[in-house]
């Protein structure tokens, strides 16, 4: 199976590399950066052994797309793809909160919720309600952005004003924004038949001062989407609501004894396995784009990217 599961490129003009869980990101003279999406696997913190073929395609792609479908909106990073692996932006400075918004009472909201908390980074959840019912408006949860590999964690607004980790006029650009790209992704869903239920947004300031979206957006791995055909059907039936996220993946660890907790192993992934993540990344892909996922040519995957990033330089 033929993935790009870690790089060591050497382009013109490079200052350094920065390698997150799942991206490794260039920096070209101070100016832009090469993002590349690699097939690394990430759940409970924890990279995968395994590459999946296609994931950093399939994620590349998606949040080139909704950049794409929301700059009428939002300014974002984006300059160029020349790679289906490769995104290429403005160099910004990030701030150090992740915009996590909320519409319907589901995943770390739902845990909080069901322990008896209603107040979840400074924000009221009504009471009387069940998991993965819709909040009466979208709720911002912020998280910190963790160094380091460390967890992220809850803050609220006014932490972030107080502590000075971002200036209240550059906030309410964030919050309005967030609200804004919300609104977009959940027409887009409803377009394609789909609920998005929440998902993270990060920002970034470019060397002129302005605020511009970063990173990725409404992809698997940033979001929860519900097939809305049934939704409210499970809901009253107090079913499981069928979703479109990398849940899938961490569920099946989770069966498997392994929740990142030290002292556990990572499961074998047999190849079938593999493919078998493959496959669902692909209709996850399908059904957010609304399009058919056309295959990147893998035969020299690191070979491919690397030449393609060095013409688009030139």
């Amino acid at each position: 199976m033929n993935t790009i599961i870690d790089t060591n490129y050497n382009f013109p003009n490079q200052k350094s590399v920065y390698k997150g869980k799942v991206r490794e990101v260039y920096n070209i003279d101070d100016t832009s950066l090469v993002m590349i999406a690699t097939d690394r696997l990430s759940a409970f913190d924890v990279v995968m052994p395994r590459g999946i073929p296609f994931k950093g395609q399939i994620l590349n792609q998606i949040a080139t797309k909704m950049m794409k479908e929301t700059e009428d909106l939002v300014p974002n990073w984006l300059i160029a793809t020349p790679d289906p692996n490769v995104a290429v932006g403005h160099l910004c400075e990030p701030f150090k909160v992740e915009m996590v918004i909320r519409g319907y009472l589901s995943g770390h909201a739902a845990r909080e919720y069901s322990a008896g908390k209603r107040v979840l980074c400074g924000v009221d959840m009504p009471d009387g309600m069940k998991e993965n019912d819709k909040f009466p408006e979208p709720i911002i949860t912020p998280s910190t952005k963790a160094d380091n590999g460390e967890h992220d964690e809850d803050i609220t607004r006014e932490e972030i004003l107080s502590k000075g980790i971002v200036t209240e006029e550059d906030y309410l650009i964030l919050e309005q924004y967030t609200h804004a790209l919300f609104n977009r992704g959940t027409e887009i869903a409803a377009n394609r038949g789909l609920i998005l239920v929440d998902t993270k947004y990060e920002f970034g300031k470019t060397k002129d001062g302005e605020i511009v979206l970063i990173d990725e957006i409404h992809t698997p791995d940033s979001s929860r989407y519900f097939y809305a055909d049934g939704y409210q059907e499970r809901q009253n039936n107090g079913e499981a609501q069928k979703q479109l996220s990398k849940e899938f993946v961490r569920q099946w660890l989770i069966s498997n004894g392994f929740q990142g907790k030290e002292g556990q192993q990572i499961p074998e992934m047999t190849d079938e396995y593999i493919q078998s993540v493959s496959e669902r990344y692909i209709e996850l892909y399908e059904n957010i784009t609304g399009a058919p996922f056309v295959k990147g040519d893998v035969s020299d995957i690191d070979k491919r990217i690397e030449q393609n990033v060095l013409d688009y330089l030139k």
